[in-house]
């Protein structure tokens, strides 16, 4: 993603939708269209609305579309999105089923279309583009990669490492399946020639840690890592705010995380603070 990168909104007349819309072109995202069943011929901020995705692929080039749609309809909006050929699809929506969220991200991969979230706060590349409701202050041009599980750990994290600025930041969203893994971003941040550094914010649930962990003690990612893994006091068999974050039969706990991390020579911080303080020592050294 860059400053040029065509931008649709599907659901950008509702209030979501609209807000959200008006903040991505404040921070220089090239929105071109939006998409609205029924509200076909209107405007958002100028910005032309039609009522179905293919309508908008006819009148625009569109190269990402982010999906502001209510749960019930969003999976709809996937698929409709997928359909048109848009080959970057950030979902914003939260509480869509799990069932819909595998059968649209299969969907989507067959098609090569790169899903980001569910129930994600998007993407930002600082400076150039916004696709998603990331406060834009806490952000600058930079060289460290950010991956997050956690919203607003997202924000904070990159807020106190402002001074070194960021390359990307993604949000990949806590729901128990997503569309683009911890360890597929990761890999993409190793190939990046604006990225030196790369956090990882991650949480209990899952193995996608523990995975980035194992690539990274094969030496199939070369660039540096620092971690923070959130839950360390989460009981276990108890979801905490995600729906992934949960700890099932002892798979995914906080302390497989961070030894997995440490086997494979990933600085862990023991909180967001300390962050800093490793990155500068990698970027700076």
């Amino acid at each position: 993603m860059n400053s040029q990168t065509r931008v649709l909104v599907q659901g950008i007349t509702g209030k979501e939708g609209s807000f959200h819309t008006s903040m991505m072109l404040k921070y220089g995202t090239k929105i071109v269209a939006g998409v609205t069943p029924g509200k076909g011929g209107t405007q958002v901020n100028g910005v032309p609305v039609y009522d179905t995705v293919k309508e908008a692929v006819k009148e625009h080039e569109i190269d990402a579309s982010i999906i502001f749609v209510p749960a019930r309809f969003a999976s709809e909006a996937v698929y409709e999105a997928v359909d048109a050929g848009i080959k970057l699809v950030t979902v914003i929506t939260e509480h869509i089923p799990v069932v819909d969220v595998a059968k649209f991200v299969r969907y989507a991969r067959a098609r090569g279309t790169r899903i980001i979230g569910p129930n994600c706060p998007g993407l930002i590349v600082p400076g150039e583009s916004l696709l998603g409701i990331l406060p834009a202050k806490y952000f600058r041009k930079g060289t460290v990669g950010i991956v997050s599980r956690s919203g607003t750990l997202t924000y904070e994290v990159s807020h106190l490492v402002g001074d070194l600025g960021q390359s990307t930041v993604i949000g990949i969203g806590g729901d128990p399946i997503i569309g683009t893994q911890l360890q597929e971003v990761v890999q993409e941040f190793d190939k990046d020639n604006n990225t030196e550094a790369i956090v990882i914010i991650g949480e209990i649930g899952g193995t996608m840690e523990e995975r980035v962990a194992q690539l990274k003690k094969e030496g199939k990612i070369k660039k540096p890592i620092v971690g923070y893994i959130a839950g360390l006091t989460a009981p276990r068999e108890k979801r905490m705010g995600h729906a992934g974050a949960v700890v099932y039969m002892g798979m995914g706990t906080f302390e497989s995380k961070i030894e997995a991390f440490k086997k494979a020579d990933i600085p862990v911080a023991k909180t967001p603070y300390e962050i800093r303080d490793i990155l500068t020592k990698i970027v700076r050294k």
